[in-house]
């Protein structure tokens, strides 16, 4: 799979669990971070930075997503392989 692809599955997945996915302009002195995910009144928010490459968005979906039990949702299994195969 290309990165691409795998970001679209990545970005869809967070949506079917409940999390929303912005892309912001994160401008902090002297740091870069892709984003990350929070919880914002009792909803749960994935920030990717819009200046992040894809392979720095990508993970930080994967991260993301692999908070939560993956165990009973349907996943392509080349994404199922994917994440299993992310650091944690």
């Amino acid at each position: 799979m290309n990165e691409n692809t795998v970001l679209g599955q990545l970005e869809e997945l967070a949506h079917s669990l409940g999390i929303e996915t912005r892309n912001e302009s994160i401008k902090k002195e002297a740091t870069f971070s892709p984003g990350g995910l929070c919880r914002l009144k009792g909803k749960y928010l994935l920030i990717l930075n819009s200046s992040a490459t894809t392979k720095d968005k990508i993970h930080t979906l994967a991260e993301s997503v692999n908070r939560f039990d993956l165990g009973q949702v349907y996943l392509r299994p080349g994404l199922r392989e994917f994440l299993d195969r992310f650091p944690e």
